[in-house]
């Protein structure tokens, strides 16, 4: 069955950036730079945790054939989702809103922003695309024990992707998207978890307590 801790360890990562994009800046100025570089900081090791939500159900070791194989495409666009976003709050959070408070008063702010967002951009969105694949990905793993259990949170955690490729955490959009996310792995996290398998072949065989090396 369920627990209240389970669902909270699903969810934690898009509920604190929710809150976050309540108090993001809504944009970067000499005024907001440091706040925007600081955020950004803080929020480096929370962006990679949103794939805790596909990790939970697909946490069994891949077997051979499509499920297996639909694992490791999902396990590998968590990875580079969690790579090219962090990427993007490096370059586009903390060196922009860094190189902003440190700007002089006559320089021009475009100049400086620009490059940094043009480059954050495109990795959050190279970002953004990965984690639609790994949720995606989920699916195919999950479906063929799970079934239509896992289709409410699969699709909206597929229009929580779409939208978050260019909402990143601002509000409002990007808050809503972030209880998306929150919503979406609760319910996938329900689908895949709220009961026993389907009666049927498993995806997943049974397999002796001494496979896994943890008793005779």
């Amino acid at each position: 069955m369920l627990s209240i801790r389970s669902i909270a360890l699903v969810t934690a990562a898009p509920l604190v950036l929710a809150a976050a994009g309540i108090a993001h800046p809504h944009g970067l100025s000499r005024s907001t730079a440091a706040d925007w570089a600081q955020l950004h900081i803080a929020l480096l090791p929370v962006f990679p945790l949103l794939t805790v939500g596909l990790l939970v159900p697909l946490w069994q070791r891949p077997r051979p054939g499509l499920v297996g194989f639909a694992t490791v495409v999902a396990w590998a666009g968590g990875f580079v989702y969690a790579a090219f976003y962090t990427g993007l709050d490096a370059v586009a959070g903390i060196a922009a809103g860094t190189a902003v408070e440190h700007a002089g008063a006559p320089a021009s702010l475009g100049p400086v922003k620009r490059p940094l967002y043009d480059t954050g951009e495109a990795l959050g969105q190279v970002g953004a695309y990965a984690l639609i694949g790994a949720v995606a990905a989920t699916a195919v793993a999950l479906f063929p024990t799970y079934g239509a259990r896992i289709l409410p949170g699969t699709m909206v955690l597929l229009v929580a992707g779409w939208s978050f490729v260019d909402s990143h955490i601002f509000w409002p959009r990007g808050v809503w998207t972030m209880l998306g996310f929150a919503l979406g792995f609760a319910l996938l996290h329900w689908g895949a978890g709220s009961s026993a398998p389907p009666a049927g072949p498993a995806c997943f065989p049974a397999t002796k307590r001494g496979d896994h090396g943890t008793g005779g």
